[in-house]
């Protein structure tokens, strides 16, 4: 996968669409804007499901007077000169993504992206895109493992949005792929050009309270089942590898196991050497740049640990836009 997939019979129709869909993040790393931020997330019953009359108070009366001044000192660790990674990652993603169709199909798609909480927002690409004259859509919710947390709510927006044209655009839905082909290999090359073979490797992936588990959402097995397929691609041992979940957030269980309790007890145990990749994130951001990369590291090394290794997102990489690409082409009729 060296270069940008190409294939003469396999040109999108014109006036085609594609919609790359995100989390989102703060406009500036100051407690103004993560509060706004954090207020859109966390007020998301996709999200959060507790009574709204509970949660609420709860919500704007303590946790967004207090969290968002930590949240954004962590922010400003990762702020780049061009602003927040995931939007300047995700910005030009899209960019090679539009080349790449562009080379087949010279002005019949146009690719755009749009965050779930924040901008640029789900309603105002999807006017935009009206505009231009798209006639059908494909939403790729760049979640490899559906959760109703992710991509569900971000779908319910495009839904809601949609619902209120007077006509609606033909639609094409990618809901999940975490065990497409193109995507396990682009996980594996990410591992394998990184990761050293003789120490433990975690799979990290942003947990959910396991009572969204227990009533049906299919993320959990789907993180397993990606896992299981990069380290069978990777021949890794069964006791090489492990499955993790970071990112809890709240007193409830959240699915287990723990990323910072288990690098705890591989440091406590004297690992000496760890690799973390993150195959839920498309690209690297807070949970990955800040929480992985500098606080389970420092937790790593301080339970006695030795050498610590992040595996970076696949981000803008040309690997991830023929991934993308790929699957795009092989998502169905609209194609």
């Amino acid at each position: 996968m060296n270069q940008v997939i190409g294939s003469q019979n396999q040109s999108p129709s014109p006036h085609l669409g594609i919609l790359l869909l995100n989390t989102g993040t703060p406009d500036a790393p100051t407690p103004s804007a993560v509060r706004r931020f954090l207020a859109d997330f966390l007020s998301d019953p996709y999200v959060i499901d507790y009574p709204r009359g509970l949660w609420l108070p709860l919500l704007y009366g303590v946790i967004l007077n207090v969290r968002p001044r930590r949240s954004a000192r962590l922010y400003q660790r990762i702020w780049g000169l061009d602003g927040s990674p995931i939007l300047t990652i995700t910005g030009s993603l899209r960019d090679k993504l539009q080349t790449a169709f562009a080379e087949q199909s010279p002005g019949g798609v146009q690719v755009e992206f749009a965050m779930r909480y924040g901008e640029p927002s789900i309603p105002s690409i999807l006017a935009m895109l009206r505009h231009s004259g798209v006639k059908k859509l494909i939403i790729l919710p760049l979640f490899p493992q559906y959760s109703g947390t992710t991509t569900g709510t971000s779908l319910g927006k495009v839904f809601e949005t949609l619902q209120s044209w007077n006509w609606m655009p033909g639609l094409q839905v990618i809901s999940d792929y975490h065990d497409h082909p193109a995507y396990i290999d682009a996980i594996a090359e990410s591992i394998r050009s990184t990761h050293v073979g003789i120490g433990k490797l975690l799979f990290s992936f942003h947990g959910i309270p396991q009572r969204y588990v227990d009533v049906g959402d299919p993320y959990e097995s789907q993180c397993q089942h990606t896992a299981s397929l990069v380290a069978e691609q990777l021949d890794l041992g069964s006791q090489g590898w492990e499955v993790v979940f970071q990112s809890r957030f709240g007193p409830e269980e959240w699915t287990r196991p723990y990323t910072d309790d288990v690098l705890t007890s591989l440091g406590e145990a004297g690992t000496p050497n760890v690799s973390v990749v993150c195959p839920g994130f498309p690209a690297d951001c807070l949970e990955t740049l800040e929480e992985i990369e500098y606080e389970f590291q420092h937790i790593f090394s301080e339970a006695g640990g030795g050498e610590f290794t992040y595996i970076p997102a696949l981000n803008d990489s040309l690997v991830h836009v023929n991934m993308l690409a790929k699957i795009i082409l092989q998502s169905g009729k609209l194609l």
